[in-house]
């Protein structure tokens, strides 16, 4: 058996491994520990206002403060647009993992109507992916409760605060102070995208619209603390936002409220202005419509309602509404006749019931089958009398007729602020030229003397113009804006009105002659709207028009007794200023279904004056003058 041979150690080699093994060892994590030194050196000195700012990043978020709408109010303070607190669904697109997913599980929380999916998914393309997009808008109580139990299903998903617009007048001024709804994207390429950040709506028409600017105001910002799941723990600073400037109307609430329960119903429009300086007093559309439905987006069924219905609620008639001005034209064609040196106030025509054009063997027919015999200025504004203003259109010609009234407006919009105003039509040889390609006939100019033909007129140019008549050929811009107030504590600052037009040329004795015409239009005893003035304190210069639907050649013109039927073909209007010795107030009113405007629509302008007066201060106005205009006669025959 073999002997197991023994090792002898060499201590000297294995305590010298060792030492080699430990040294080595050691520089190893010296040099790790140098490696990790020079890392946080790197991140915590080098790279520390970085990484500093990333850290503060994830914990501090900047959120945007949409600024608060400014007011509305009429020229007494009465609030038209308001700001009343609300709540919505706001969603960050990029702390959504599944959006699809998400919208389905939130639908069975909190209702979400097709709607509100359209009006988000288009939202969505109009907004960065860090940006609040809102969901849902006007969350109830019970909706809210809902969410507040599911929150924590819903990252990205959170109910904020805002103010929502509100109109507690409705259909009252739903034309003039308009309404706000969505921004969409073509407005976004509009606008200032860092003033509308944060912002929701924005003005859609009316006053809303045109003075969006002034009424948007400045955002301002908070910087909020979040958590993990982004949640605001607390508020470091705030930046609070500059609120929009509130806006007061020259329009008394009162008067408006009084113009449209004047109409009772019927479709039309009426428009109030104060001769002196332009400013509209009432402007009312019927029908009109509740614009607090425009707010939160209005659903498919009212919108669709709203379209078909035949009256038209949507069409603002009062600056876009075009109608035939009919017979109300008259007093500026007959004073045009004095001023251009066609007539004296003392020449006279014959009124036999049928003009004829030298020549021509088609008759034009007086409103009074027979007429009325020899007739003046005076008489024909008074009676309504044709045959004076036919002879008197083809005396004066298309072009010097044309050029005449576009002294007063006519043809062109008044520059009214409010948007979408319509131009109207001025018959012309020109505008026949450009829109039809034909050539101007003498019938055409006959017609176009008694408001007729190609005529159309928006019931703000017939207003303004009558003010125009009424301030003795002073042109004054019709406007809305009267004073602005910045903040809720700032004090009421007046806007400057727009200056006067250049006056019309004109003999102060002209002017009288067709005013004591329409002077006796409501005061005379065969005047076209006699009895209007009766038990009203000031003396009421008006016209009637009524503009026809048929054809005077038919058989439907000598029957004019079915009341009904007429209102069914005519357009009613009436134009009227008082006091007639200083004038405060002109009115136009244009009733689309009425028989005569001396029947129909002239009442209705009693109703706004009687409001009108109401409302002015004792000691407002001079005193009230007695005498009244008596029958005139020009001559003997009749």
């Amino acid at each position: 058996m073999a002997l197991k041979r023994t090792r002898i150690k060499n201590e000297q080699i294995e305590a010298h491994l060792f030492r080699v093994r430990a040294l080595t060892g050691f520089v190893l994590v010296a040099l790790a520990l140098l490696v990790l030194a020079g890392r946080f050196f790197w991140l915590q000195v080098v790279q520390h206002d970085e990484y500093a700012t990333r850290s503060t990043q994830n914990r501090v978020h900047l959120r945007r403060l949409p600024p608060p709408r400014g007011l509305i109010y009429d020229r007494n303070g009465v609030l038209l647009a308001d700001n009343v607190p609300a709540f919505r669904l706001d969603v960050v697109p990029e702390r959504v993992k599944n959006m699809d997913d998400m919208l389905q599980q939130l639908g069975m929380v909190v209702h979400l109507s097709d709607q509100d999916l359209k009006d988000f998914h288009r939202s969505l393309k109009q907004h960065r992916a860090f940006q609040s997009v809102p969901l849902k808008l006007r969350l109830n109580e019970d909706e809210i409760d809902r969410f507040a139990v599911n929150r924590w299903r819903f990252p990205g998903v959170d109910v904020v605060p805002y103010l929502s617009r509100n109109y507690p007048q409705g259909a009252l001024f739903a034309h003039v102070v308009g309404h706000v709804g969505r921004i969409n994207a073509e407005e976004l390429k509009h606008v200032d995208p860092d003033r509308y950040d944060g912002t929701t709506h924005i003005g859609k028409t009316g006053i809303e619209r045109y003075y969006e600017s002034q009424l948007h105001g400045d955002p301002g910002y908070e910087v909020v603390e979040v958590n993990a799941d982004q949640r605001v723990q607390r508020v470091l600073q705030t930046h609070p936002p500059v609120p929009g400037e509130s806006l007061y109307l020259s329009i008394d609430a009162r008067l408006q409220k009084a113009a449209y329960a004047a109409f009772d119903g019927k479709a039309g429009a009426a428009v109030a202005i104060d001769p002196r300086n332009g400013q509209v007093l009432a402007m009312v559309s019927v029908p009109s419509f509740d614009p607090n439905l425009f707010v939160g987006g209005i659903s498919r069924t009212d919108y669709s309602q709203l379209l078909k219905d035949p009256d038209k609620p949507l069409l603002d008639r009062a600056i876009r509404g075009g109608y035939p001005p009919g017979s109300t034209v008259k007093p500026f064609i007959g004073l045009g006749g004095l001023e251009l040196g066609f007539r004296k106030p003392s020449d006279t025509v014959m009124s036999t019931g049928v003009f004829y054009i030298p020549g021509q063997s088609r008759g034009y027919r007086d409103d009074q089958r027979g007429g009325v015999g020899r007739t003046d200025l005076v008489y024909a504004i008074e009676r309504s009398v044709n045959t004076y203003f036919y002879k008197l259109a083809l005396d004066m010609g298309i072009d010097k007729l044309s050029s005449w009234m576009a002294q007063f407006g006519f043809g062109k919009p008044t520059g009214v602020d409010l948007p979408g105003e319509a131009a109207g039509v001025l018959p012309s040889r020109e505008w026949k030229r450009i829109h039809r390609n034909q050539p101007w006939y003498p019938g055409e100019t006959v017609i176009s003397g008694i408001g007729q033909g190609y005529w159309v007129v928006t019931p703000i140019q017939l207003a303004n113009a009558l003010a125009t008549l009424a301030d003795g050929g002073v042109p004054h811009r019709p406007h809305l804006l009267v004073a602005t107030r910045a903040g809720v504590d700032g004090k009421r600052k007046p806007v400057k009105p727009p200056p006067p037009g250049k006056p019309i040329a004109h003999d102060p004795n002209d002017w009288k002659v067709v005013r004591k015409g329409m002077i006796a239009v409501v005061n005379a005893d065969k005047g076209t709207a006699h009895g209007l003035g009766d038990g009203f304190p000031y003396i009421i210069a008006g016209k009637t028009g009524t503009a026809e639907r048929y054809s005077r050649t038919t058989k439907a013109y000598e029957d004019r007794t079915d009341l009904k039927a007429l209102a069914k073909r005519h357009r009613a209007l009436f134009e009227g200023y008082t006091p007639a010795s200083d004038p405060r107030i002109a009115v136009a009113v244009v009733v689309e279904r009425g028989a005569w405007g001396g029947s129909v629509a002239a009442p209705i302008a009693r109703k706004i004056f009687d409001a009108w007066l109401a409302e002015q201060p004792p000691g407002s106005l001079p005193p009230p003058t007695v005498d009244q205009a008596t029958s005139h006669s020009p001559g003997a025959s009749r």
